[in-house]
């Protein structure tokens, strides 16, 4: 399905790249914008399906691109973001996620947008109300929690991991050629294990798992 985008990037030759891509995948870029301002005044005048942001962006070059997400998002808790950045920085990955909400909700690393086909899917994953954080991101949250994780099978990590980038249940057991049932007992005894409350909505089980990494 065609989405609409906002798109704030201020790297020129970057920011057409990702337009082309979008463009090339069927969906419509309402704004392509340089700074953070721009990126404010867009989204909300063109109400769009999903904003795509870099961190760093004027007028200051520090995290301006992502505060402006997350005034958007609070402005409107059922508008998707996804982030871009260059650098992994937990505590923006932090920042974002705690917003929480009913939508969805994306940290990825630029070099991500280098593999087209995974930016994209991240962008339409995203829009359908999923959180979707970078694979690397997500490695390193999990190298940081060693004692709780070391209750975890090999195979209970791998469909962790698999959950904190946004998987469904289906779609990990695709990933793993193993049934969905399968897929459901090792979700159920990762958030036993890690004593997280089982929770129904894909998005929210990411959060609550991320959250307890990342403290």
């Amino acid at each position: 399905m065609p989405l609409t985008v906002v798109l704030a990037e201020d790297s020129p030759l970057m920011r057409d790249g990702l337009v082309g891509v979008l463009t090339r995948f069927g969906h419509r870029v309402l704004a392509a914008v340089g700074d953070a301002d721009a990126l404010l005044t867009a989204v909300r005048e063109l109400t769009p399906d999903i904003v795509v942001t870099d961190v760093r962006m004027p007028p200051d070059n520090t995290d301006d691109g992502l505060r402006a997400a997350i005034a958007l998002r609070r402005e409107n808790p059922t508008l998707p973001v996804l982030v871009l950045s260059q650098y992994i920085e937990q505590s923006y990955a932090a920042h974002l996620l705690d917003l929480g909400g009913d939508s969805g909700i994306g940290y990825l690393l630029k070099d991500r947008v280098s593999a087209v086909t995974e930016f994209v899917d991240a962008v339409t994953h995203v829009a359908a109300g999923a959180t979707v954080v970078d694979p690397e991101v997500v490695r390193q949250l999990l190298n940081r929690r060693h004692d709780p994780l070391r209750r975890l099978t090999p195979r209970e990590r791998e469909v962790l991991a698999l959950m904190a980038e946004g998987h469904a249940n289906a779609e990990i057991a695709r990933e793993l050629y193993v049934t969905e049932a399968a897929v459901n007992k090792h979700v159920s005894g990762i958030l036993q294990k890690l004593e997280l409350r089982l929770d129904g909505q894909g998005h929210r089980r990411v959060l609550a798992v991320l959250a307890y990494l990342r403290a």
